[in-house]
């Protein structure tokens, strides 16, 4: 089998994954300001709404105002999902919560990286191939990536709310085709959903590869 030029990867689910799982961290900082819920029924409101939410992506939005619409995306998710829990209301300002949820997300504490990728990543770097990431994530991708000792590896970060276009739009693979003077012809795409990654991947021109983590 040929070599591609050029590898990139999904990152949340791919790279790394939750800790435990979402609702687990929403209902441990939720403790702290005094709300007790299950992390089960926290998990599965937040699964369920970001399911029906359209992907963060800020077309018309001025670059100095993306860090804030993506606060806003994030934050009018974790009140639908609080909200459908039914403890939004014991909540004496969820404002400064949700301010404590979002920066705990951008650190390494709630991650975890999956056992293959380090070796996996070394490996390609070793055989001279070029690395990226393509993420439906947000600005906080480049500090968990730092904190995770993972950015060193890559060559190039590209994330749909950056960009103004999500996974499974060919287009955010074709932006990062460009960053590295590449072809679809010679570049994969790894990633763990078989429709914003695979498929979005094999529509764009690329080697779409898809990851089991379930």
């Amino acid at each position: 089998m040929q070599l591609p030029k050029v590898i990139f990867l999904d990152a949340v689910g791919t790279l790394f994954g939750v800790k435990g799982s979402v609702g687990e961290v929403y209902a441990e900082i939720a403790y702290k300001y005094g709300v007790q819920v299950s992390p089960e029924v926290l998990n599965q409101a937040f699964i369920r709404n970001f399911k029906a939410s359209s992907p963060p992506v800020f077309p018309d939005a001025e670059l100095a105002d993306i860090p804030q619409c993506e606060f806003d995306w994030w934050k009018s998710l974790a009140i639908q999902t609080f909200q459908e829990a039914g403890v939004i209301q014991q909540f004496f300002d969820f404002g400064v919560f949700f301010g404590e949820l979002y920066d705990h997300f951008a650190t390494s504490q709630p991650w975890v990286i999956y056992p293959d990728v380090l070796p996996a990543l070394q490996h390609w770097r070793n055989l001279g191939i070029q690395l990226g990431v393509v993420s439906n994530f947000d600005s906080r991708l480049y500090s968990v990536l730092q904190s995770l000792g993972l950015v060193e590896f890559f060559d190039s970060i590209t994330i749909s709310t950056q960009v103004g276009t999500a996974k499974p739009d060919p287009e955010i693979f074709t932006i990062g085709l460009h960053k590295h003077d590449c072809t679809a012809s010679v570049a994969w795409h790894i990633g763990d959903s078989i429709t914003e990654d695979y498929k979005g991947a094999k529509a764009a021109g690329l080697r779409g590869i898809w990851i089991n983590r379930s």
